[in-house]
């Protein structure tokens, strides 16, 4: 597995590195054995750091993970904590993945818009789009899609469902549950 390790506002040393990299590897390989690549962030912010992990453990399948703590070890430890908890939660499911057939994958666009903050002023009819970015949107089912949003850490995931072919999206609620959205065409009365 290839690893990364970059510092922002923060100067990552040959101790930190090492235990990463000593620590990292083995403990997503204990669950998935053929991850890719890896990409770990150490950001101070304050009095704190804040870690984020990334690993790639299959086509189009990325756990992501992060970590707080007034001490950058206990933040890497905290977030390597949470890849760990995701891959024991969905070892079988990610390992039944990889023999399945090469599903349809939609081309989309996604786009990044400058948030309005807290200012008094009125919002523009326009928004700035900072940044934007192909993405795909794949064939899966919903319980599929829910690992997806899991493993990535993401508040909602948009994907095409295996049984009508209709795009789906999948959120987390406020209450802590998901939501899930089938915009199906009624037809009749």
């Amino acid at each position: 597995m290839q690893l990364s390790v970059n510092g922002k506002q923060v100067d990552i040393g040959d101790a930190l590195r090492t235990h990463i990299e000593e620590n990292l590897g083995p403990a997503v390989e204990k669950y998935f054995s053929h991850a890719t690549d890896a990409h770990v962030t150490v950001l101070k912010e304050n009095n704190d750091f804040k870690v984020d992990i990334q690993v790639h453990v299959g086509k189009r399948i990325m756990v992501q993970s992060q970590g707080n703590s007034n001490d950058a070890y206990a933040a890497f430890e905290e977030a390597l904590e949470h890849i760990a908890k995701r891959l024991r939660r969905y070892k079988r499911r990610l390992r039944d993945h990889k023999g399945r057939a090469q599903d349809e994958v939609l081309p989309a666009q996604a786009y990044v818009l400058q948030g309005g903050g807290d200012s008094d002023e009125e919002a523009s009819d326009n928004p700035v789009i900072i940044a934007e970015m192909p993405s795909e949107i794949e064939t899966m089912s919903v319980s599929e899609a829910v690992m997806r949003m899991d493993l990535a850490n993401v508040p909602a995931m948009m994907f095409r469902d295996t049984k009508h072919g209709g795009l789906n999206m999948v959120y987390k609620r406020q209450d802590g549950h998901i939501g899930w959205v089938d915009p199906k065409v009624q037809t009749g009365s």
